[in-house]
């Protein structure tokens, strides 16, 4: 048997964490207040989607390596105990730390001696090094162990993750090293607040390259560039890489978002205007407002017009709608009056709609306009000359992911809106 591990929250980190640390052999107890959440996992359902997850819970379990708990049913603490709750965004976009402030209290009051509190949670750069000193007196080590899971690749991204990342004492950081025994993966040993920093300049980094492709592909409208050819063509620089160059209507989800403006807080409480990080959130805000603009300038009202929009997670193989560009623009469309119909190929629940689909046929049925929003495999492959011809007379279709053949649709009879792409795609845009 490997490591005793206690991990504080059953929400997307958190499970994820303990149901891959189980299937490694260590012996993993995973904490929730919901009891009908732990009910579903004792179960073997998982409260989220998440490829492959549920069949390698279950085998965890099947195993005995894996074990659920409401947090009033343990003691005392012991061994290593993992922190994943949530810190959500504020109002001011800084994190709120009132549920980590109730794990730390619990476990200043109930952890052995010995103990090892390992921080998963996002937590603003500087609070490991408070936490650390206030658990000292009571003999408990502190260590930062920032995730980097991207929802749809969860599992996968956990065993073959290009690095591992661990903040702390050299005491703490070698009693947590033998979790990632089974990791073939570089391994960096830093203090807190540098691990702290990592997680958030590595999302702001990305949410950075994707804000700048987007403001190339605006220069490729107004010149007559394909942005496709030129992030294709950027990428095969090993310096920079072909991955997050995708233009479309922008970054959303439960990380980016929140984390990019946690960062410009921090910044901002320091005295510091980043000025660069401000930009990447700005661009990412005005993408999600082009299909609006869009379907204006064709259509000149939206009253009574019907879109369709395709897509809406923030991201596909995912069922997590948080700050998924679907939902501001399915606001924006019914304030101008239109009926806004969606489809998603995992159901989930969207109130800025005026009726979810069933499916793609239903979705896009004498629908007058549709979006891609998020580029759903079944969607993409779909037959695209079936669905244009569904629709309206002098339907239009903006592709807000760069995904979908123009020659196809068009040839369907329907007007074709990439982001940078341009009106006349001989020279290939892909």
């Amino acid at each position: 048997m490997g490591e005793r591990v206690t991990v504080f929250g059953a929400g997307y980190v958190g499970l994820v964490t303990g149901v891959c640390l189980s299937s490694a052999g260590h012996e993993v107890k995973v904490l929730d207040v919901d009891s009908s959440k732990l009910a579903a996992l004792d179960q073997g359902r998982t409260p989220f989607f998440e490829p492959g997850l549920e069949d390698l819970m279950r085998e965890s379990r099947s195993q005995g390596t894996l074990s659920f708990a409401t947090v009033g049913d343990i003691g005392r603490f012991s061994g290593i105990v993992m922190v994943a709750v949530g810190t959500p965004a504020t109002a001011t976009g800084w994190a709120d730390m009132t549920y980590v402030r109730e794990v730390i209290d619990a476990l200043e009051a109930n952890a052995e001696p010995g103990t090892v509190v390992v921080m998963k949670s996002t937590v603003p750069p500087g609070t490991g090094r408070n936490l650390a000193a206030r658990l000292a007196p009571h003999g408990i080590l502190y260590a930062s162990n920032p995730e980097f899971l991207r929802e749809g690749t969860a599992v996968t991204d956990w065993f073959e993750t290009n690095r591992v990342v661990l903040g702390g004492s050299p005491e703490s950081i070698e009693r947590v090293k033998p979790l990632y025994e089974h990791i073939d993966a570089p391994l960096l040993e830093c203090e807190v607040t540098s691990a702290e920093m990592i997680k958030y300049a590595s999302n702001a980094f990305l949410a950075t390259k994707i804000s700048f492709i987007n403001e190339i592909a605006v220069l490729c409208d107004l010149v007559g560039a394909t942005v496709d050819q030129v992030a294709e063509g950027v990428g095969m620089d090993e310096r920079i890489g072909p991955a997050f160059l995708k233009a479309g209507i922008g970054y959303g989800g439960s990380c980016f978002p929140k984390d990019t403006r946690a960062l410009d807080f921090l910044a901002n409480f320091h005295g510091y205007d980043f000025h660069l990080l401000r930009a990447v959130i700005d661009v990412n805000a005005r993408q999600r407002l082009l299909p609006v603009r869009a379907l204006r300038e064709q259509f000149g009202s939206l009253e009574d017009r019907r879109v369709a929009i395709l897509g809406l997670t923030f991201k596909p193989d995912t069922d997590d709608t948080r700050e998924a560009p679907a939902s501001e623009i399915a606001s924006l469309l019914r304030a101008e009056g239109a009926e806004v119909v969606g489809y998603n190929p995992i159901p989930v629940v969207m109130p800025e709609l005026s009726r979810t689909a069933d499916s793609l046929e239903d979705a896009l049925a004498n629908a007058h306009a549709v979006i891609l929003a998020t580029e759903w495999d079944e969607i993409v492959g779909a037959d695209w000359g079936s669905l244009v011809r569904s629709m309206a007379d002098r339907a239009v279709v903006f592709d807000g992911r760069n995904a979908l053949d123009p020659q196809a649709i068009r040839g369907a009879g329907a007007k074709y809106i990439g982001v940078g792409r341009p009106e006349d795609d001989r020279h290939g845009a892909r």
